[in-house]
Order: C-alpha cells, then sequence, then structure tokens
C-alpha cells in the first residue's frame, strides 16, 4: 500500500475549504493518462456542490478512446463539466474561459439582474500534485508567474494570480489522499509521477505495468523488442541486456526500471491510459 501525505497537504486541505466561499467556480485538474486515479476524493467531499470545469491536462499523452469516454462522462453532469487540454501546446486553452461563463450564465446573469457591475470570475485550480497547475497558470497568464516543476510538491501554498480583467485564479497546492484503498489507484499515481519516484518500490510498480501493457497495449512492448508471450522478468532481461545494463554478468534491474518510467513519462511508448 503506497502512502504520502506530507504536511503542507494536510494544511492545504484546510485552506482550500476556507477559501472555497471566496470563488465561483473551482477547475479541477485531472491528468489524462489517469482521469479517474488523479481525482482526489478528499477534494471531492469538500467541493460538494460548486461549480466545476474538469480540465483534463496532458490530453495529448492520453489514449484518444479513454480521453473522449473520460469527458463524455462528466459532460452528463449539470454543474460540472469537462475539457480536454494541453498546456504546452496550448490545446483548447483559449475555450476555457468561455466555459466558465457557460456554467456559471445563471449566477452571471442574476447578478447582472441586480445592477451589478460585471466582473473577473474568481476560479480556485485543485488537483493532485504533478498534475500541471502551474503550467496550466503559466500559459493562461503567458508569463511565467507559478513555479514550475515536473515533480510533486512544488507549489506549497495559496496565492492569487490576476490571468486577464475576466478571469482571476486562486492556485492551490498538490493534494494526495492519506491512503489509497485500491492499490492500482497507488501504482497508477507513482508511474505517472505524481508520487515521489524515491519512495516507491519500482520493481512492484514496472511489474505492474508490465502485465498491463500485456493487457492492453502490447504494441507498445515491440519498443523493446519484445512481446506479450515472455515473462514480465524475461522482459526487463531482454531490455537490460540490450541496452547493456549489466554489472557483474547481472542485469542492473534499477536501471530499466527508471528507463521504462521514463520512456513512458516521454511518451516513447505512445498514448496510454492507465484507468480503465
Amino acid at each position: 500500500m503506497i502512502q504520502w501525505y506530507p504536511g503542507h497537504m494536510a494544511k492545504a486541505k484546510r485552506e482550500i475549504e476556507e477559501k472555497l466561499k471566496f470563488v465561483d467556480i473551482v477547475f479541477e485538474l485531472v491528468d489524462a493518462r489517469v482521469p479517474v486515479s488523479s481525482r482526489n476524493p478528499v477534494i471531492n467531499d469538500i467541493l460538494k456542490n460548486k461549480p466545476r470545469l474538469v480540465l483534463v491536462t496532458k490530453s495529448t499523452m492520453g489514449d484518444e478512446l479513454y480521453n473522449n469516454k473520460f469527458v463524455n462522462s462528466i459532460n452528463q453532469n449539470n454543474n460540472t463539466k469537462a475539457l480536454l487540454i494541453d498546456s504546452i501546446s496550448g490545446l483548447n486553452i483559449n475555450k476555457i474561459n468561455t466555459m466558465c461563463r457557460t456554467i456559471l450564465k445563471e449566477k452571471l446573469e442574476k447578478e447582472q439582474a441586480r445592477g451589478m457591475k460585471p466582473r473577473a470570475i474568481r476560479a480556485m485550480v485543485v488537483g493532485i500534485p504533478n498534475v500541471g497547475k502551474s503550467t496550466l497558470i503559466n500559459k493562461l497568464v503567458g508569463k511565467k508567474t507559478a513555479i514550475v516543476g515536473n515533480k510533486p510538491g512544488v507549489t506549497k501554498s495559496l496565492q492569487w494570480i490576476r490571468i486577464n480583467k475576466d478571469l482571476e485564479l486562486l492556485d492551490t497546492p498538490g493534494v494526495l489522499w492519506p491512503k489509497f484503498e485500491d492499490v492500482e489507484v497507488g501504482y497508477n499515481l507513482a508511474l505517472t509521477g505524481a508520487i515521489k519516484d524515491d519512495i516507491i518500490h519500482k520493481d512492484d510498480l514496472i511489474l505492474y505495468f508490465l502485465t498491463f501493457l500485456k493487457q492492453h497495449y502490447k504494441q507498445a512492448l515491440s519498443y523493446y523488442n519484445v512481446n506479450e508471450e515472455m515473462d514480465n522478468v524475461e522482459i526487463l532481461d531482454v531490455i537490460g541486456k540490450n541496452k547493456n545494463y549489466i554489472r557483474n554478468k547481472e542485469v542492473e534491474y534499477e536501471r530499466v526500471y527508471e528507463l521504462i518510467l521514463n520512456d513512458l513519462r516521454n511518451l516513447k511508448l505512445g498514448r496510454i491510459t492507465l484507468d480503465r
């Protein structure tokens, strides 16, 4: 069972609860490769019926079929909508403001009827570590504002950021939940980098991933010149020997694990969605 719940995350959870009343809408960021596993049930409980736009980040890394299935399932909900985005290429970033106003149409019309002046929408950005909150904010602002890192736990406190006259964002630190009841959720988050690599038993993680590839993405195995007929240890041995990761005539498995993780995260194995 993987557990990782640093103290700043418990503090962030309290702050999110306190600040929720000051925002109109919540941007819930989820990772397209793990769109279900990356939805924090603790945050879900806090947000309750708050209007929500689920932004599916890194969508160019997720399997297109499952991207669309996930978005369609979310869009059945009146108070919550979903949008596939990519903060590096800018895919659909220009649709965020329009979708916000669609979700909040009734509230904004009521304010206008009461004679209130048009104002910027206030949105809170939430999501698990390494889901791409800072990268999205920087893309929206057009310059480097939030600290960006491809490791979990970079943003440690809440901060307001003015995007333009129409949108203000409250950035929040990535928050995981104290215990993953489903071991597959823990593995999925570890594979995509939401959990720090140095607290994971990589042997179990990579064996899980190879079994997953055999079941769902056999073509990805051909990248290593192996196939689904081989057992997992044999696959690791072939990769280690082909890469010359050998010391004292033994395969250096740790180096093979690192290679597979990096290849997954750098799209060498193609577009993969781990949630089914």
